[in-house]
């Protein structure tokens, strides 16, 4: 031992793990590489082609009376119809996941609910979106009857959502200190108002990304809103009542459309469902930040 280790106690690092260290730091590194080079490219080939026609006529515009072969035409009716039924979507999703997720880390105690809850969300996880669709055509528009509309397409979306928001919200519970909890307990304070007041204004950014995440999944579904929704060219603000359009629709529409003239419009609308959740996430940040606890103290 040299009179360093002995005065410090600490071993030098050798050779061996160096290198090691060193490798392991470069294959990380590959990997991120690996991941994020398919992503640019995807980014890419949609700004270059979908601005040759996102503008203002694209984007306040609908495809009422226009022929596939015309060159006017946007997307107006897909980005109301995606909005509305996003957030349908998510005003019905979110509350039974947050509200799930509450239950399984503060109230459950490992019993058959609980555990038969968690198989059902992991059950629910790995569902096709297909089958979604499917589930509420056979049901909401076959056997009770109604039409297709926004709304039925908000019920299949929300089915894919339910999932993800329980699982993230349930782990980002899991990550608040026992210690916050036990403290409002000493202070007298009810175990409801400790998770509304302490618990879940703690977790709330980890809830947003999660909450979030699932937006961004349903955003982009295609199937499910094709068997539920269907298709239409006009504007239709009513998500409840009359086929609706929205942007996974547009762009299935017109991608098989035969001409460059329709597939510049996918193009352009593929841009624009990447700017709309990227806008919305955005949003979701603020507001997380905003109602952040750290911020306020």
């Amino acid at each position: 031992m040299t009179t360093a280790t002995l005065k410090t106690g600490i071993q030098p690092i050798s050779t061996g793990r160096r290198v090691k260290d060193r490798v392991v730091q470069v294959l990380v590194y590959l990997a991120f590489l690996v991941a994020v080079v398919p992503l640019v490219s995807v980014l890419y080939l949609v700004i270059k082609n979908g601005l040759a026609r996102f503008d203002m006529e694209f984007l306040t515009h609908s495809m009422r009376n226009i022929g596939p072969n015309d060159a006017g035409g946007g997307a107006y009716h897909a980005i109301v119809g995606t909005l509305e039924q996003v957030l349908l979507a998510s005003l019905i999703a979110v509350p039974i996941g947050l509200l799930t997720a509450v239950y399984l880390v503060e109230y459950s105690r490992g019993g058959r609910l609980a555990r038969a809850i968690s198989f059902f969300v992991d059950v629910m996880t790995g569902i096709p979106s297909v089958v979604a669709g499917l589930f509420i055509l056979a049901f909401w528009i076959l056997v009770l009857g109604f039409e297709f509309s926004g709304f039925a397409g908000a019920m299949a979306l929300s089915i894919l959502m339910m999932p993800t928001v329980v699982r993230a919200t349930e782990e980002m519970l899991r990550l608040v200190p026992m210690d916050l909890r036990e403290a409002a307990f000493a202070l007298g304070v009810p175990k409801w108002r400790t998770i509304v007041k302490v618990v879940l204004p703690t977790a709330l950014t980890g809830i947003v990304t999660g909450v979030m995440l699932a937006v961004a999944r349903v955003a982009g579904e295609t199937a499910p809103v094709l068997l539920t929704v269907f298709f239409t060219d006009s504007i239709n603000t009513d998500p409840f009542h009359g086929p609706q359009m929205d942007l996974p629709l547009f762009i299935f529409s017109q991608m098989q459309l035969p001409n460059q003239t329709a597939i510049d419009r996918a193009w352009a609308g593929a841009l624009t469902l990447i700017l709309i959740v990227m806008l919305l996430n955005l949003l979701a940040r603020l507001i997380s930040w905003w109602r952040s606890p750290v911020r306020k103290g």
